[in-house]
């Protein structure tokens, strides 16, 4: 693997970094937000939501703009977003205020989701795409953890009533970072010639490697993959041509978020002290759940590519199923009473719960939506895969406080049960694409 290519992948994958730190950063100023404007647990949840409901339209808006001005276009307008939403949200005047500098912040999460692994998949040979584009899962795992130790940080400075504000602010400094670092990146060369840039696409080539080792071979296939006179690339994107991969897509997003893992993210000092954890331990764990997500994703990046995308999905799968029935069991039997020994039980089956999400469908996810779909589809394809992605997210993040208030045990309950579920569709739906070049997949899907 050459050093341009690893670079590139890099800077792109901070795009991850910003959207891991955006979206856990609130997990911290969730008891400030309810205190300063008086929030019920519904409008907390739709206050927290309201970033999420951003990255709904980010994803679904982000595809075209993808394939009319090009990918690290794009990447240099969520950057953008990223620094003002940072800033605006520090600074916001009302509720109002700050809800829509969320919500801008969310169009920047929700197009890096589509735009940074996209932009990876198609910069990478296929022997190392499984890898390079996990650097982005990677990132945002990274970014998780950096915004939980932060805000960790900053509430053991005693900031008092602007403590929240200096949470959401610090993300400024990555998003500034990451607007300039990308000044050093290229085109897609996939990109380059859809829009029949052929010199410009054989020279990113010839920089960044190729699967077989022949620049002119590459761009071939590249030009037969798109196939141009009998498709076009503004062709309808919804047609029975391409059925498989978007219900491959839509259908890996739903199980993602029915997992629950964007209540662990949003409301993991909440969930801890409901299992009998103090503010500052509450925090503290929170910290345990962002390193513990690191370093399975590290482990996932690791043998992504060697051992496959099934296989990662059916260990995770199995790991979900039992620490969040265990997790269930322990609201079950403890209610509001926790003592220590519950307290611990809960911990360690979240534990368990990140762990199996940062080795299975955390590591997967990203890679597999950008590698189903054709190239003359892709923006589309994963604009629909992340779309669907951040609805399911938004749910889950809006219903979690008033559901949980009912009943820990039913929430952690249903979650075990749509693994289950993901399981069984992982076992007989789920097609491998380890080491498979793009325009090959897109043969062995079946379409031309």
């Amino acid at each position: 693997m050459n050093l341009y290519l690893l670079g590139a992948t890099l800077i792109a994958a901070l795009g991850g970094l910003l959207f891991g730190f955006d979206t856990a950063v609130v997990s911290g100023a969730n008891d400030h937000l309810r205190e300063s404007y008086q929030l019920s647990p519904f409008w907390l949840g739709f206050t927290v939501a309201s970033a999420l409901i951003g990255t709904i339209f980010g994803a679904i808006l982000a595809g075209r703009p993808a394939d009319i001005w090009g990918r690290r276009t794009v990447l240099f307008w969520i950057a953008v977003f990223y620094f003002v939403s940072a800033v605006g949200s520090a600074l916001a005047w009302d509720w109002y205020s700050f809800l829509a500098f969320r919500f801008l912040g969310g169009l920047g999460v929700g197009g890096a989701s589509v735009v940074s692994p996209m932009y990876i998949a198609e910069i990478s040979p296929a022997r190392y795409r499984g890898r390079l584009v996990a650097i982005t899962q990677f990132n945002i795992v990274l970014g998780i953890l950096l915004a939980f130790f932060s805000n960790y940080t900053i509430a053991g400075m005693n900031l008092g009533f602007v403590e929240w504000r200096w949470m959401f602010g610090v993300e400024a400094v990555p998003a500034l970072a990451f607007f300039l670092l990308l000044f050093l990146n290229p085109n897609s060369p996939r990109w380059l010639v859809a829009q029949k840039r052929m010199e410009d696409a054989r020279s990113v080539l010839e920089r960044l490697g190729t699967d077989k080792g022949s620049v002119e071979q590459e761009l071939r296939e590249i030009r037969e993959s798109l196939d141009l006179e009998h498709h076009s690339i503004k062709e309808p994107f919804l047609q029975k041509a391409y059925l498989r991969p978007i219900l491959l897509a839509v259908t890996i997003a739903i199980f993602n978020q029915l997992s629950g893992i964007n209540a662990l993210m949003y409301y993991a000092p909440h969930i801890f002290k409901m299992a009998g954890a103090g503010a500052e331990s509450a925090l503290l764990q929170t910290v345990a759940v962002g390193g513990i997500n690191l370093v399975f994703t590290m482990m996932a990046l690791a043998v992504i590519d060697h051992f496959g995308r099934r296989n990662l999905m059916i260990l995770g799968s199995i790991g979900y199923i039992v620490s969040l029935s265990s997790t269930a069991w322990a609201f079950y039997t403890y209610g509001t009473e926790f003592n220590e020994t519950g307290s611990i039980i809960v911990l360690i089956s979240l534990l368990v719960f990140i762990s199996s999400h940062a080795f299975g469908q955390g590591a997967v996810i990203w890679v597999f939506l950008s590698e189903v779909f054709p190239n003359r589809i892709r923006a589309r394809g994963q604009a629909l895969g992340s779309f669907t992605h951040w609805v399911m997210a938004a749910l889950i993040s809006w219903t979690f406080p008033i559901f949980a208030a009912q009943s820990g045990g039913h929430t952690f309950a249903f979650y075990a049960s749509m693994m289950v579920l993901q399981l069984i569709w992982v076992i007989v739906v789920m097609p491998e694409t380890k080491g498979v070049p793009l325009e090959e997949l897109q043969r062995k899907l079946g379409i031309k």
